[in-house]
């Protein structure tokens, strides 16, 4: 390692999916960082960046992994140009100290980043989509410039300060979501929004009935159940929208629609965010859309968190969709939280609670289920319990094998009405397909091999090996 830098000796507590480096290093710099990329090329070391530390666990196990670039030193915010509405900030800087200067000058960074203790650039590195992604988009809608170092030690820059500026924004949209796979994140410049003046979040606790119940008249939809909207009723007959499409499509303009579902017996709840100008009248005005809500100026206790689990997947769906998704994880003992409105749901489940010996019963069935979903199409609009194999894919005992069935199942699910199956982590490696089937894979990995020629960034942590 280069002279100058702080290095030490990796412990237990810095194993990356598992796999323990031989060296921890910790620049306070961007030259820093080149010097130890430069240096890890020379000798053919494998270089696993990492911010918080607090997905480590995530993404397949590296090939290999010989030095732990930690970011923490990498601090500080650099330049705050309120008139911009603009911030440039280090990559180990943690997305609650950037929002604690930002609130100070009245403005924000709308990520609401599902991981406490999370980086910048770890932020950028996973993509972590956060409750108002509905109505600001991601971190790579934000991200307006981009410092990285390159495998060969190569300090790179795209973007500028200056919002309308978009040269080279192709660099930053490609190692937002890269899971360090192409280099290191070392600054970020973000373009802001101006703090809410007020914020409401209107609440209800709807039952969950599925494709084999009636609705009940006058209790009102649930999130995946039909609905009229007021202006279909008495008119000729239209096509049913959940309730969440219908609140995502309020002229009250939420800024996010949320929903949490603890277990496959719970209440499904639904939040609504509402902020800026008169918050109270249009929260109003969405709570009349919702069964027996209320309005309150405080979130939900699950609002912006990520489910725990042993195992957390992410669904990604068309939002049209959503009542065939929540459907088809009922049965699996999950909890469910994420975004009806913008596609994006977790799942979590703890397989590793159950009794070893149903786990090879349950495995079996997995297996099974995934073999007949695989071949069965979900064209019908009016999916039936029976269909959608909720019984055969429950989450009992789960082992690796298991795992890898339901997951397997779960995907073609959603495949058939254009979603996708992504787990982030697992205590179960073999056999488990992380990623799926992406359509994109050989260009990828042609942008690794161009910017990383050697493997040595996260080597095998992303997609299809990369």
């Amino acid at each position: 390692m280069p002279s100058g830098v702080t290095v030490r000796q990796a412990g237990p507590e810095d194993e990356v999916a598992g796999v323990r480096p031989r060296w921890v290093a910790l620049p306070e710099t961007t030259e820093e960082v080149a010097a130890i990329m430069t240096a890890a090329a020379e000798h053919d070391l494998a270089v696993v960046p990492v911010g918080g530390g607090s997905k480590l666990h995530w993404g397949s196990p590296p090939e290999r992994c010989d030095v732990l670039l930690d970011t923490c030193c990498l601090n500080q915010v650099l330049e705050h140009a309120e008139g911009d509405l603009v911030v440039r900030a280090q990559a180990g800087v943690t997305m609650e100290a950037l929002a604690r200067t930002l609130a100070a000058r009245g403005q924000e960074l709308a990520l609401d980043v599902p991981v406490e203790g999370a980086t910048v650039g770890g932020t950028l590195a996973t993509a972590l989509p956060g409750p108002r992604s509905f109505r600001y988009g991601g971190a790579r809608d934000l991200l307006i410039g981009i410092t990285v170092v390159l495998a060969d030690g190569t300090v790179a820059h795209s973007g500028g300060k200056v919002v309308k500026n978009v040269a080279g924004y192709d660099l930053g949209k490609l190692f937002t979501g890269s899971y360090g796979t192409l280099g290191v994140i070392a600054e970020a410049t973000f373009r802001l929004h101006p703090l809410a003046s007020e914020r409401r979040w209107i609440q209800a606790h709807l039952p969950v009935r599925h494709a084999d119940e009636s609705t009940t008249p006058g209790t009102g939809p649930g999130p995946v159940q039909g609905y009229a909207s007021p202006s279909a009723r008495g008119g000729p007959p239209q096509r049913k929208a959940t309730l969440a499409t219908v609140l995502a499509t309020s002229q009250a303009e939420p800024t996010a629609v949320e929903v949490n579902r603890g277990g496959d017996d719970a209440a499904c709840e639904l939040a609504v965010l509402v902020e800026g100008s008169a918050a109270e009248s249009r929260a109003e005005a969405v709570a009349a859309l919702m069964p027996g809500a209320t309005v309150g100026a405080e979130p939900p206790s699950w609002w912006g968190a990520l489910p725990d689990g042993d195992v957390l997947m992410e669904l990604r769906f068309p939002p049209s969709r959503g009542e065939v998704v929540l459907e088809a994880v009922h049965g699996l003992g999950a909890t469910v939280r994420g975004s009806l409105a913008s596609g994006v749901l977790w799942l979590a489940l703890s397989p590793s609670e159950s009794s070893p010996e149903r786990s090879s019963e349950s495995s079996g069935r997995s297996s099974e289920s995934s073999e007949k979903l695989g071949s069965e199409k979900l064209g019908s609009e009016e999916l039936g319990r029976e269909e959608l194999g909720r019984e055969e894919l429950g989450s009992e005992g789960l082992g690796s094998q298991g795992l890898a069935g339901l997951v397997a199942g779960l995907r073609a699910r959603l495949a058939e009405v254009g979603g996708r199956v992504s787990v982030l982590a697992s205590p179960y490696a073999e056999g488990l397909d992380r990623w799926g089937e992406i359509s994109a894979l050989p260009l990828m990995r042609r942008v690794k091999e161009r910017f990383d020629p050697g493997r040595r960034m996260s080597p095998g942590r992303y997609v299809g090996g990369i």
